[in-house]
């Protein structure tokens, strides 16, 4: 599938950026007919609101847990994970034994967010989505930007409107 490709309208018809034409190429077909949806592009500010609240937020953890979460990048993949936000890769195994020996081996080949488990003889292995603009559009950010926010608070024990008033420096 294509990444996100700019187009102008012209008034007659979408015009695809120049710099996209190689890409296109690539992926479409002279003369076959294609949907075009528009995506709409999520708000700088909203993006930046997240980092910043999240910051805080670690700031604000108890001594009790905050070793658990060494920056704030952890403490929000592990809010994604946490909210469903995530993929789970399975890996069966023939016995407890050996899926033991798989989840050390995965502990050291899957990024240091993610989550391995063992659950009898099945490893689990938990990686955060992606929250960039271009694996997440609008809708997709704001619902995880809600998930991750109410379980942090949780985690703080506040209402999610006190780390959402959270002010970004411009």
């Amino acid at each position: 599938m294509a990444a996100p490709m700019l187009f102008r309208w012209d008034g007659l018809s979408m015009l695809l950026h120049r710099r996209h034409h190689a890409e296109a190429a690539k992926h479409f077909v002279i003369g076959q007919s294609y949907r075009l949806v528009e995506q709409e592009e999520r708000s700088e500010v909203s993006h930046n609101h997240e980092f910043g609240w999240l910051k805080e937020a670690w700031l604000s953890l108890p001594e009790s847990i905050a070793s658990d979460y060494p920056s704030p990048e952890h403490l929000r993949k592990r809010a994604l994970i946490a909210t469903g936000w995530c993929t789970v890769t399975d890996y069966p195994c023939g016995s407890r034994a050996e899926a033991m020996r798989w989840a050390a081996f995965l502990r050291k080949e899957v990024d240091e967010y993610a989550i391995v488990q063992i659950e009898r003889t099945v490893v689990r292995v938990f990686k955060a989505k992606s929250q960039s603009r271009r694996a997440m559009d609008k809708g997709d950010f704001q619902a995880s930007k809600t998930a991750i926010i109410e379980w942090v608070a949780k985690l703080l024990d506040v209402a999610p409107a006190v780390l959402a008033r959270v002010q970004v420096a411009a």
